[in-house]
């Protein structure tokens, strides 16, 4: 583009404002900027320096500022939109006429750089200098590009677009440019509700989803049951009123028809099956339980089914360095103990033996049940023990504690956020297995049934390789091949949402599944699609509903809180929730069960013959699909997410 550095207003954060010879790390020692020097006293040297770089700061942003607009504003700008809605740093509540500034965030953008910068705990204490709002729409003929893809920014798009200007929906700030536009994914574009109505106008054929969904959005919306939906309530709504135009039937038809649908599906939800054998399968260590949870404690009951547990990924992303600090100095307290190195002289840290690796979960468990936690704290340490043994590939007691030093001194000094090398990765996922195997533990399950697989398409970079034939899908096809299962499980997101690495899992065990029914002959696989904290199936769209009651409820918050030490303190969290992911799984299952019961009516649940629907307080949205259907929605996805054409939406004003 024959740019220059000439050419270029750059920021350069990480010296910005600083005396010479000086650095970040002296002036903020705890690197937190406390912005109320601006107009405060000071009370110390040391913040009388702090607010004399926060100044100098402030006159650099009013300078950048003013370089823009005399060079007559910004004349192309391009962005994407955060899960707040904001466009540069402009998060949720910012005016229209900011400018460009050293500013603070909010938990949604805090929770979204979490992974980038270490965890929360390093995101909240982040400022942030952006450009503002004022600084992009300075110039009225100003092409403003900004694009998103996939349904879970479907809401702030939607916000964006369809809202009056507000500083609620920064990019709302947009509409009414001549030259602005949205470019987006039929994923996030599917709350818009000109181009959703568009859809259904141009449809040749209503499928019984599409009607469900329409039906059950307006009960919704009128806050009444299908059955005590009217002609009239049909008329005032143009996505009902299209859909009797186009299906020719009468509302208390279609009403009636939608209601016995969903009854079927709570009915499949309480079913029991026997003599089954399930694959459950997860990208990540804590995708199952957020996703079912609740439902494999009923299927786990019956002793005549079989269930096995394959995680795709090591998961090492997840587990902070000070995670990892906190396990270290417990098994130092162990380390030159007689009882360690009697344990290191009889094998028991050989990482292949299963029945040890056993001991290590009951022994921490024992410590859950007793209130222990100096038995929790051992379990800890000999499971690391094991680990480095593993990783390390030694026994040798005066090399492991070289190691142990190294690590903590690792822990340390590493930059947050920054790329781990690759043992460090591999000893981080050791740590979430071992996780995974308490979880697991709860329902009886040995370890010899729960297999980690580490494929390779996860590398920790910020995009995902593709996943690889011999690499990463045929060791999922040997493990078909020596499972022989009824029922394999599989998070199923919608196009573009959630992580990336939910997507390529969702590929690798389509095509090992592909080689498998070929050279096996078995088309009589059931898929089980799942989704979990990331995104969620619309009511319509899942075709089985489990009922979770508030005793299940509890054991996932309580299972979750117990055996994922490294998410507990939820360093990584949702920008949905300030918390950990259990109690937005939560959160979830009961907004999941007040819609049905809006739907069903409120005395459904309460006066129904069986106990797990009156008990219920939760619902589970899962898509039971046969073969062919997985690979065609498979087909859908991969059409969607790799070569899906943007489509163009000017944003403004609210009524085009």
């Amino acid at each position: 583009f024959g740019l220059t550095r000439d050419k270029c207003l750059l920021i350069n954060a990480t010296s910005l404002g600083l005396p010479r010879g000086k650095t970040m790390q002296e002036i903020f020692p705890e690197s937190i900027v406390d912005l109320s020097l601006r107009v405060r006293h000071t009370r110390s040297e040391l913040e009388r320096l702090q607010k004399e770089v926060i100044n100098r700061v402030d006159v650099f942003c009013m300078e950048y500022e003013s370089a823009i607009r005399s060079l007559g504003g910004i004349g192309f700008f391009l962005g994407g939109i955060g899960p707040d809605g904001h466009i540069a740093f402009n998060v949720r509540g910012s005016s229209f006429y900011s400018v460009t500034r050293l500013t603070g965030t909010n938990y949604e953008t805090q929770a979204a750089a979490a992974t980038d910068l270490g965890g929360i705990e390093i995101s909240r204490n982040r400022l942030v200098l952006t450009i503002g709002l004022a600084t992009i729409t300075y110039n009225p003929s100003v092409t403003a590009i900004i694009m998103a893809a996939g349904e879970t920014k479907a809401r702030v798009v939607q916000q964006a677009i369809e809202e009056n200007k507000n500083p609620q929906f920064p990019a709302s700030a947009l509409q009414g440019l001549q030259h602005a536009r949205f470019y987006l994914t039929k994923g996030a574009a599917s709350l818009l509700t000109e181009r959703r109505y568009e859809d259904l106008c141009n449809a040749k054929d209503i499928e019984t989803e599409r009607a469900d969904e329409i039906v059950v959005s307006l009960s919704l919306s009128r806050k009444k049951s299908l059955r005590e939906l009217t002609q009239d309530d049909f008329n005032a709504d143009r996505f009902a009123a299209q859909l009797l135009k186009k299906t020719g039937r009468p509302h208390r038809e279609l009403c009636d028809a939608a209601l016995e649908r969903i009854v079927k599906k709570l009915e499949k939800g309480v079913g029991q099956s026997r003599s089954m054998t399930y694959l459950h399968t997860e990208p990540h260590h804590d995708d199952i339980m957020l996703g079912y949870q609740p439902y494999l404690y009923h299927l786990v009951r019956d002793p005549n089914n079989q269930h096995f547990f394959a995680t795709f990924t090591s998961g090492f992303t997840s587990v902070s360095n000070g995670y990892i600090l906190t396990i270290l100095r417990k098994l130092e307290l162990y380390l030159h103990t007689d009882e360690f190195s009697a344990l290191l002289a009889e094998g028991y840290f050989d990482p292949s033996d299963t029945s040890k690796r056993m001991q290590d979960v009951y022994l921490y468990l024992d410590g859950v049940a007793s209130h222990s936690q100096e038995k929790e704290d051992e379990a800890q340490a000999r499971r690391l023990m094991r680990c480095l043994v593993e990783v390390y590939r030694t026994t040798d007691m005066k090399v492991l504690s070289l190691r142990v030093k190294e690590l903590e001194e690792y822990a340390v000094t590493q930059y947050p956020g920054a790329k781990d090398p690759p043992d460090i990765q591999l000893l981080k996922g050791t740590i979430r297995e071992f996780e995974v195997e308490l979880l697991w533990a709860y329902f009886g399950i040995e370890a010899s049934a729960i297999h980690a697989f580490r494929l390779g398409f996860y590398q920790g970079d910020i995009f995902s390789e593709e996943p690889e034939r011999n690499r990463d899908v045929l060791p999922i096809l040997r493990l078909f091949r020596k499972v022989k299962p009824n029922v394999v499980s599989v998070a199923f997101d919608p196009e573009g949402s959630g992580p990336d690495t939910h997507y390529k899992a969702l590929q690798a065990v389509a095509e090992a599944l592909r080689m498998y029914e070929k050279e096996s002959g078995d088309s009589s696989i059931r898929i089980l699609g799942y989704r979990n904290i990331w995104c969620r199936f619309n009511p319509a769209e899942a075709n089985l509903y489990v009922p979770v009651s508030l005793n299940t409820l509890s054991l996932m918050h309580t299972s979750f809180m117990t055996c994922f030490g490294s998410q507990r303190a939820a360093s990584f969290p949702s920008y949905e929730h300030d918390g950990p992911f259990s109690e937005l799984a939560q959160r979830i299952h009961v907004e999941q069960y007040a819609m049905v019961k809006t739907c069903l009516g409120k005395d459904y649940f309460l006066t129904h013959r069986h106990p797990r629907l009156r008990a219920a307080h939760g619902l589970i949205y899962l898509k039971e699909m046969d073969l062919p259907s997985f690979y065609q929605k498979v087909r859908e996805l991969e059409t969607l997410t790799e070569a899906s054409p943007l489509q163009s939406i000017n944003p403004g004003p609210p009524s085009t």
